[in-house]
C-alpha cells in the first residue's frame, strides 16, 4: 500500500475486539516512534505500553475512550529536555510527541493494527495513576488493537476540504 492510500485508509477506531496484537506488530509500532524526527534529535519522548488488566483498568478509570483496545500507549515527553525556539514562546515537547504518536499510528495501520488517538483524559491524573516521573508530561494515549466486527470510520471520515482551502502558495 502506498503512503497516500495508507493515510486515506487509517481511521480512529472506536470499537476494538479483545485479541492482543502480536509482539512483532507492537515492536514495529514502537520502532516507528523511536525513529520519528524530533527537534535537534533530542528524542525527549517516552512511550509507556499498557496491556495488563490492572493497567487497562487504571486507563478505564480515567477515560471512557479506550474503546476496548487491548493495548494503550501513553506518550509523554521529558519537559526538561526540549528545544526552546527563538522568542522563548514555544518549545518542542508537544510537537515532538505528536510526531512520534503520528508515526506509530501510521505504522500501526501498515502492520494491520487499528488505532485511536485519545486525549480525553486529565494528563496529571494519568501520570499520578501510573506514577510517572515528575519531569514527564503526557501528551496523549494511543489505543491499539483489531477492529471489532462492524467497526469502521465515522461517516464524515472521507470528508475533506478542497486543497485550495488548506494550501496557499506564496
Amino acid at each position: 500500500m502506498d503512503f497516500i492510500e495508507l493515510a486515506r485508509s487509517r481511521y480512529s477506531c472506536k470499537s476494538f475486539d479483545s485479541r492482543q496484537i502480536s509482539k512483532e506488530q507492537l515492536d514495529s509500532i514502537l520502532e516507528a516512534g523511536r525513529l520519528a524526527p524530533t527537534a535537534k534529535n533530542l528524542q525527549e519522548q517516552h512511550v509507556y505500553v499498557v496491556q495488563s488488566a490492572e493497567g487497562l483498568a487504571k486507563v478505564d478509570a480515567l477515560t471512557p475512550c479506550r474503546y476496548g483496545a487491548p493495548t494503550m500507549l501513553i506518550v509523554a515527553f521529558d519537559k526538561n529536555n526540549v528545544f526552546t525556539y527563538p522568542g522563548q514562546k514555544y518549545d518542542s515537547g508537544i510537537e515532538d510527541a505528536t510526531i512520534v504518536t503520528t508515526h506509530m499510528m501510521l505504522c500501526a495501520k501498515s502492520v494491520g493494527v487499528e488505532s485511536c488517538w485519545v486525549n480525553f483524559f486529565d494528563p496529571d491524573k494519568m501520570a499520578e495513576a501510573f506514577q510517572l516521573p515528575a519531569n514527564e508530561e503526557i501528551l496523549t494515549c494511543l489505543a491499539l488493537g483489531y477492529a471489532a466486527e462492524g467497526a469502521g470510520p465515522l461517516a464524515n471520515h472521507n470528508s475533506r476540504k478542497p486543497i485550495e482551502e488548506t494550501v496557499t502558495y506564496l
